[in-house]
């Protein structure tokens, strides 16, 4: 998908309603996590949290996308303290967009969810780097120095 411009969205968050085009930063990282409040998805929105300002000094916003309701997002957010809106895409047409939602294996059944996946768009809303099926530790790290390189 490298390249592939982004078509325009409109998803409600945690501050209202976000739209991609509205949208005034050089960058933009997408993020898609599973599920509010579970292990794996903290760690991995504190990270992004902890270098959230650093994002910010390269000229990039970033989002945080599940399933998940606008209600569950706001409890997650103000539970740890998330500097960045969190996006619900209940009826799945972004990560429909992203090709983010596969059918997986959890506790030995089949279950179709988000594939943990990141996105760095650039002014234009094109893909400039995807991560997909990606592990948390030290993944929002790598993002940042992928955004420094811009």
């Amino acid at each position: 998908m490298p390249n592939q411009v982004v078509k325009d969205f409109s998803l409600q968050g945690t501050g209202g309603p976000f739209k991609l085009s509205a949208l005034k930063s050089k960058y933009l990282v997408v993020y898609f996590y599973p599920k509010d409040n579970t292990p794996g998805c903290t760690t991995e929105g504190m990270q992004f949290g902890q270098l959230y300002k650093d994002f910010q000094k390269t000229g990039c916003e970033l989002v945080g996308v599940s399933r998940d309701s606008v209600k569950s997002h706001t409890n997650f957010k103000t539970r740890q303290a998330f500097p960045f809106e969190l996006l619900s895409d209940e009826d799945e047409a972004v990560c429909t967009q992203f090709a983010v939602i596969k059918m997986k294996n959890m506790y030995g059944k089949q279950v179709r969810g988000i594939v943990r996946s990141t996105f760095v768009l650039d002014d234009k809303r094109a893909i400039l780097r995807e991560w997909r099926g990606l592990k948390v530790p030290g993944h929002a790290q790598e993002v940042l120095d992928f955004v420094k390189t811009l």
